[in-house]
C-alpha cells in the first residue's frame, strides 16, 4: 500500500495544470501557428491607400472567420472608414470572471520603397540569421505578428483545456495606420458591448530580446501647422530684398525661439502638469543596460540634444519635447529661383506628459507665434491632431499578474518602461469605455516596423504567444 501511495503521489505531482498544458500546445502548435501569421500577411491591408480597400476587408474577413473557428461570435462590423472586427467568447462575463478587451490591428504602412526590400514585402520569409530566425514581411511585427500571439495562445488554451478561462472581447481595427477615424466614434457607439476589466494592448515592444516589458507611459501628442503670409506674391529679390518682409525669416526666427541653449523649451507655462520621475522608477531606468552612445551612434549622431539636464532614456520616455516636421516655403524645385516668397509654413508636434493638455498647449504654442509675428505678416494655423498621456495604473492587480506571468516565462522580470511615442486608443479606451490598460508587446528595437525589411523574430512570436498563456491563467488565478 505504501509503494501505491508513493506512486501515485508521484503521478499527482507531474499532472500538468491548464497553463502548462496550454504552453505545450503553444510548442507543438508552432509550425501550424506560423502557417496562419503567413496567411494574414500575404493580404496587402495597407489602410492608407484605396487602392488596397478590399484587401482591407479581406483580412478584417479573415480574422473573424480566426475568431469563428475559436468558437468566438465575431463579425466585420461596417464604419465610416474600414471594417472593424468584434469577437466575444471565453467565459461567460457574469462578474464572477475577468473579462478583457484585446486590441490589435490587421491594417498595415505601404511597402514603399519596394526596391529596398530583399524579398516580396507581402511574402513572407522565415530567414536564418546569427541571432535566430526572424520573420521578415511588412506586418510581421505591426501588428499582424504581435496580435496573432494572442489568437494563438487562445488557440492552445482552447485546444489543450476545451475552453477558456476568462472572457474575452476582440477589437481589432483596420485604420490604425491612417489615423483610426473610425474607432472613436465606433467605440462611442458600442460601449455596453465593450465593456471589460481592462484592455490588454499588443503592439509595443520588450527592453531586449531577453527581457520583456510593459509599457506604463505614453506620450501625448499635440500637432500643428502654422502659417505666415508677408508679401502678396512672390517678389523679385533683386528689387524687394532687403526692404520687403521674408515669411521663411520670420518663421525661422519663430521656430529657433523655441528651445534654449540647453534643449529647455521656452513656451510660457509649457512644463506645468510636467511630473518629475518618482525615484523608484528612475533607479530601474539608471539600472538598465542602456547605451545612449550607440542609442545615437545607429542613426549618426552623437551628442544629446534634448534637455542637458535629463538622462537620454528620461528624454524619450517622461520627457515632453517640441520637434519641427517640416518647412515649406518660396522655390524648392531644382536650381535657383532668387525670390522673396509670400508665404512660409512650418509643420510642428509636441510630445506630451503627466497633466499637459493638448489644448492648454495648442494656444500656447499659437500665443507663442502671434506675439512674435512682426508688421506686414498675418499668421494662420491648422490642426493636424493631438491626443492625451498615459501613465497606467500600476496599483491595479492584473499589472502585477501580468508581470509575474511575464517573469514566468522569460526568467526575469518585466521591465516597466516609458515609450517616447503615442496610442491614441489607449486614451480613447480611458476617455470612453472607462479602461485602463496594460500594454504588453514583443516587439524589438531593430525590427524596422514602417521600413523596408520589417521584421519578428520567431522567438518574439513563440514566446510571446507562450506569454499569453501565461498571462489568460494568472487572470484567472490558475
Amino acid at each position: 500500500m505504501l509503494e501505491l501511495s508513493i506512486a501515485s503521489n508521484f503521478m499527482e505531482m507531474h499532472v500538468m495544470t491548464a497553463t502548462e498544458s496550454a504552453l505545450a500546445a503553444v510548442d507543438t502548435g508552432l509550425d501550424q501557428s506560423l502557417d496562419r501569421l503567413f496567411e494574414l500577411i500575404r493580404i496587402p491591408s495597407i489602410s492608407t491607400d484605396p487602392a488596397h480597400d478590399a484587401d482591407c476587408r479581406k483580412a478584417a474577413d479573415w480574422v473573424v472567420a480566426q475568431l469563428r473557428g475559436l468558437g468566438f461570435e465575431a463579425e466585420a462590423r461596417e464604419t465610416i472608414g474600414k471594417p472593424m472586427v468584434v469577437g466575444h467568447g471565453g467565459a461567460t462575463p457574469d462578474g464572477t470572471v475577468p473579462h478583457v478587451l484585446f486590441y490589435g490591428h490587421y491594417d498595415v504602412q505601404p511597402a514603399d520603397p519596394l526596391e529596398l526590400w530583399n524579398s516580396p514585402p507581402f511574402e513572407p520569409q522565415l530567414v536564418d540569421t546569427p541571432t535566430g530566425k526572424q520573420i521578415v514581411a511588412r506586418g510581421a511585427d505591426d501588428d499582424k505578428g504581435q496580435f496573432m500571439t494572442f489568437v494563438e495562445a487562445c488557440r492552445a488554451w482552447l485546444a489543450a483545456n476545451g475552453s477558456l478561462p476568462i472572457a474575452i472581447t476582440f477589437l481589432i481595427e483596420g485604420e490604425e495606420e491612417s489615423g483610426s477615424e473610425s474607432i472613436g466614434p465606433f467605440m462611442a457607439a458600442h460601449k455596453e458591448e465593450l465593456k471589460a476589466d481592462v484592455a490588454l494592448v499588443c503592439d509595443t515592444g520588450m527592453w531586449d530580446a531577453q527581457t520583456p516589458a510593459i509599457t506604463t507611459m505614453l506620450r501625448g501628442m499635440m500637432k500643428d501647422e502654422v502659417f505666415i503670409t508677408g508679401p502678396d506674391r512672390d517678389l523679385h529679390s533683386g528689387m524687394y530684398g532687403g526692404p520687403a518682409r521674408n515669411p521663411i525669416r520670420v518663421l525661422a526666427r519663430i521656430l529657433a525661439d523655441l528651445h534654449d541653449d540647453a534643449g529647455r523649451i521656452q513656451i510660457p507655462g509649457f512644463y506645468d502638469g510636467v511630473p518629475e520621475l518618482p525615484e523608484a522608477v528612475k533607479a530601474q531606468w539608471d539600472a538598465l543596460d542602456f547605451d545612449a552612445a550607440s542609442f545615437l551612434g545607429d542613426v549618426g549622431l552623437s551628442v544629446p540634444a534634448g534637455e542637458a539636464d535629463r538622462s537620454v532614456l528620461e528624454q524619450i520616455w517622461s520627457r515632453p519635447t517640441c520637434d519641427v516636421n517640416g518647412i515649406i516655403g518660396g522655390y524648392t524645385g531644382e536650381g535657383s529661383k532668387t525670390i522673396v516668397p509670400s508665404k512660409a509654413s512650418a509643420k510642428v508636434s509636441f510630445r506630451l506628459v503627466g497633466q499637459q493638455d493638448e489644448a492648454v498647449i495648442r494656444e500656447a504654442f499659437r500665443d507663442f507665434v502671434r506675439a512674435r509675428v512682426p508688421a506686414d505678416c498675418t499668421v494662420e494655423f491648422k490642426v493636424l491632431g493631438g491626443g492625451p498621456p498615459l501613465e497606467a495604473d500600476l496599483s491595479r492587480p492584473e499589472v502585477a499578474k501580468v508581470a509575474g506571468a511575464l517573469e514566468a516565462e522569460f526568467g526575469r522580470p518585466a521591465v516597466f518602461m516609458g515609450c517616447g511615442g503615442s496610442i491614441p486608443i489607449v486614451g480613447g479606451f480611458k476617455d470612453t469605455l472607462g479602461l485602463d490598460s496594460i500594454l504588453v508587446g514583443f516587439g524589438l528595437d531593430d525590427d524596422a516596423i514602417h521600413s523596408p525589411n520589417e521584421k519578428y523574430n520567431l522567438s518574439s512570436f513563440h514566446k510571446g504567444t507562450r506569454s499569453w498563456v501565461r498571462v489568460i491563467g494568472a487572470l484567472a488565478g490558475e
